[in-house]
């Protein structure tokens, strides 16, 4: 498998951890944003919205983040990660909304302002991911994982930017269940680091 991506992307390491902590043996091709590759008529051929991550296997192309989680667990039969029940996967489907709503809109846009130098209004965007912090910390209230006892793509898909939302401004100190369940997904067999940036709290 060929996954490209770009380091200080979330969405691409969500992609990259899993393929990690399945133990899938990949590629990884790395798209520079700033030269806009990303943007180039072959990258283009491959997600004609211009961004990564974008997953090859064989004859296969999957792009988006979450898509790529699910056609994972999906090709491996690794029901551990995507329950087959309907209450299982429908658990699971409510966290995937969530990284790619207010996730997306909260933590993720807050480091998109330190990071990337992106036009977005702090106030607001840390207000938001305040506001889906809390839920968060209430949700993993005497659980170990976001759906249960055992890690699920839900949980990597919320890790990323939650890990790194300090890069954006974003405290993580009066969250102790969210801060409990980041130390859980990096102690994972396969486990690998989205690249820090000294920005931001984390400056």
């Amino acid at each position: 498998m060929k996954l490209y991506y770009h380091p200080l992307s979330g969405h691409s390491h969500r992609a990259h951890l899993f393929l990690s902590l399945l133990g899938v043996e990949h590629e990884l091709v790395e798209v520079d944003l700033m030269k806009a590759e990303h943007k180039s008529a072959e990258f283009l051929a491959l997600n004609r919205f211009g961004q990564v991550p974008v997953l090859v296997d064989g004859d296969t192309v999957v792009a988006d983040s979450n898509a790529i989680l699910v056609y994972l667990a999906r090709k491996l039969n690794r029901t551990d990660w995507l329950p087959q029940t309907p209450a299982g996967e429908a658990a699971v489907q409510r966290w995937l909304s969530v990284a790619a709503g207010e996730i997306a809109c909260g933590p993720a846009a807050a480091r998109l302002i330190t990071v990337f130098g992106a036009a977005r209004n702090a106030e607001e965007v840390i207000g938001r991911a305040h506001a889906t912090l809390r839920v968060i910390d209430q949700e993993l209230a005497g659980r170990e994982f976001i759906v249960g006892a055992h890690p699920s793509i839900a949980d990597v898909a919320l890790y990323s930017y939650i890990a790194r939302a300090p890069e954006g401004n974003v405290d993580l100190s009066g969250y102790p269940n969210v801060n409990d369940w980041l130390r859980r997904i990096e102690a994972l067999p396969g486990f690998v680091e989205f690249r820090k940036t000294p920005v931001g709290l984390a400056a």
